[in-house]
């Protein structure tokens, strides 16, 4: 795995950790719906299934919240009906797509941010 790829899991493991210390189940990690792509995180929060999208990034590039463009959130809600299809159709809570966005700096502890409803 190259360095990219090793931040990306790292900050996956790191937004688990807070989806869990908000009270949230984790369903499925790198869930891939075909040609569509790949739900980084899906959780239920309570009666609701959240499809979890997460950005880490480094001091000195985009934040990670920039990273979710207007095609980037088409394509989570067209992933989070894929799921839905697959997995029993819209819970009574139904459908909220989030972003965990994490940033790591070189030195000290990475800052996690989770934005609820963010697509």
């Amino acid at each position: 795995m190259n360095a990219t790829g090793a931040l990306g899991r790292y900050g996956e493991k790191l937004a688990v950790r807070r989806l869990g210390e908000a009270g949230m189940a984790v369903l499925a990690r790198n869930w891939r719906c075909g040609r569509t792509g790949e739900i980084d995180i899906v959780a239920q929060d309570g009666d609701t299934v959240v499809v979890c999208e997460v950005k880490t990034r480094r001091p000195g590039f985009e934040h990670p919240m920039a990273a979710v463009t207007p095609a980037k959130a088409d394509r989570l809600r067209r992933l989070a009906a894929c799921w839905l299809d697959r997995h029993g159709g819209l819970p009574p809570g139904g459908v909220r797509i989030d972003l965990v966005g994490v940033l790591v700096p070189r030195r000290g502890a990475p800052v996690v941010e989770h934005v609820r409803g963010a697509a």
